[in-house]
């Protein structure tokens, strides 16, 4: 496979409906741990869980999982069109499918999100199976009123002091968890009037990869 050469890769989460997909466009010179950071981004996920690639009998990804280095090019694999490969990011099993090999456009930044539907669950709320069986009670009306509140109050501990909100926080880490859901709360309501696509408010971030900006 030429190096120069752009694949066009779909990616789907399983055991999760609706679907929740992304298509991305990723340089065939790039390592599998590139194309796990790529994942990351696009799908939302945070990059805190190991993970690993599976290739038939192969495994690549975190050592801990047994998986030889993912320092290996997309190229170097010889991935036909069609070909598919499983990543999983403990606990959550994504599908991949190489969908085509594209001639590389001039004056344009790759990787690519292209496409895609759904928003992640929460990372960690269990995997697939917790997130389907509790689904109905995360959306149930009392939920979105509960949501809303707290949307509200998140929202204002990122705009205004957050000193007398964190002042009530009972655990030692929740602080830390209150910015950052706070952060994520703000982010995802600003993404969701700015943008339908579920990729486009996180292009800057995959287009990070190629100028080597994200590590």
């Amino acid at each position: 496979m030429n190096a120069d050469a752009v694949l066009q890769v779909k990616v789907w989460l399983v055991g999760i409906s609706p679907m929740v997909w992304r298509r991305v466009l990723v340089p065939a010179s790039f390592t599998l741990r590139e194309l796990h950071g790529v994942i990351q981004v696009a799908m939302g996920w945070d990059g805190i869980h190991l993970y690993v690639f599976r290739l038939r009998a192969a495994r690549y990804g975190s050592r801990e999982l047994s998986g030889s280095s993912p320092d290996v090019t997309l190229a170097g694999l010889r991935f036909r069109k069609g070909a598919r490969l499983i990543y999983e990011y403990i606990p959550w099993r994504h599908e991949v499918r190489i969908e085509d090999r594209l001639e590389r456009e001039a004056r344009k930044t790759y990787p690519v999100c292209a496409g895609g539907d759904g928003a992640c669950p929460l990372e960690d709320c269990g995997g697939p199976e917790s997130f389907m069986e509790h689904r109905n009670d995360w959306l149930s009306f009392e939920a979105f009123e509960d949501l809303d509140t707290m949307v509200e109050v998140l929202q204002g501990v990122v705009q205004k002091d957050e000193s007398e909100v964190l002042a009530l926080a009972p655990h030692p880490y929740a602080p830390a968890v209150v910015r950052r859901s706070a952060r994520r709360c703000a982010s995802k309501s600003a993404a969701s009037n700015a943008a339908p696509s579920p990729c486009r408010s996180r292009m800057p971030e995959i287009n990070a990869w190629a100028d080597g900006s994200v590590s």
